[in-house]
């Protein structure tokens, strides 16, 4: 799930108090792991006001109560404060390098996580690799999960606007995915058949984790960098187990382990494998 806090809205934010934020920032953390800096106390509260008024609430006080007991209403805040910028084939070198071990995968099926797989490009790059490179007799799975309903509901529908496939190869794009025409004009509609080989399912890594058996691969890329050392060390720790002995793990290119965990060993820049 590539996360950041969301950019200001126009509109002017209500006045919060130190205590509130404080509030604020203790909850963000316990529920998703982010850590907050003083300095995102404005993007913050600007992205709450809307949804203070719509509730008809006044005080950030009262929204923290509301927290504490409406489970819907905790969703959508994390839906509101997380953003998730991605596109397809982001990060092109661990593709290539998923590619080169996808022969020494012996267990069948191959199974590909997508641990923070915001709106679904990650995943679908995955799926199209897999089943471009894959012998069509080999089996393969392709699981992606995140802490945010919202980005799961775009992940489903697998409908993007075309400057989000830059990075897709053409013969990719021309095998897995239509173009929109018309109304749908500058739009991709990643194909039924690729669709239906992609599951996806919220998951807060920072709770106890569903057994979804394990894994030749975990990509865990670019979310690491909002949590703090202590979550960081507790998130691996619920997904090393996911992961078969020889997996491989595989963090965003300005993320690193080093410190984090003695499970994995590192086989390259943000790639690491579990002996």
């Amino acid at each position: 799930m590539n996360v950041s806090v969301m950019q200001s809205s126009a509109s002017a934010a209500p006045v919060i108090t130190a205590h509130e934020f404080e509030g604020l920032r203790r909850w963000l953390h316990a529920n998703a792991g982010i850590s907050l800096t003083p300095a995102k106390q404005p993007l913050v509260t600007s992205r709450l006001a809307k949804r203070l008024r719509e509730l008809g609430l006044s005080t950030y006080t009262e929204y923290l109560r509301r927290l504490g007991s409406d489970r819907a209403e905790r969703q959508a805040a994390l839906d509101l404060l997380t953003t998730n910028e991605t596109y397809f084939f982001r990060e092109p070198r661990h593709f290539e390098y998923l590619r080169s071990v996808l022969p020494t995968l012996t267990q069948s099926p191959v199974r590909v996580w997508s641990a923070a797989c915001s709106t679904g490009e990650e995943p679908y790059s995955i799926a199209m690799l897999l089943s471009d490179a894959l012998p069509n007799h080999r089996q393969w799975e392709v699981l992606g999960t995140d802490i945010s309903s919202r980005v799961l509901d775009a992940a489903r529908s697998g409908h993007y606007r075309l400057e989000r496939a830059r990075n897709l190869p053409p013969a990719m794009l021309s095998k897995h995915c239509l173009k929109g025409t018309g109304p749908q004009a500058g739009t991709m509609l990643v194909r039924r058949e690729l669709r239906a080989r992609v599951r996806f399912e919220p998951i807060n890594l920072n709770e106890t984790l569903p057994d979804f058996g394990q894994f030749d691969v975990i990509f865990l890329r670019n979310v690491m960098i909002y949590f703090d050392d202590a979550t960081k060390r507790d998130v691996i720790a619920r997904l090393v187990p996911a992961l078969r002995p020889g997996g491989h793990f595989l963090i965003g290119h300005s993320e690193s382990l080093n410190g984090l965990t003695s499970s994995l060993r590192a086989v390259a820049p943000s790639i690491y494998r579990r002996d």
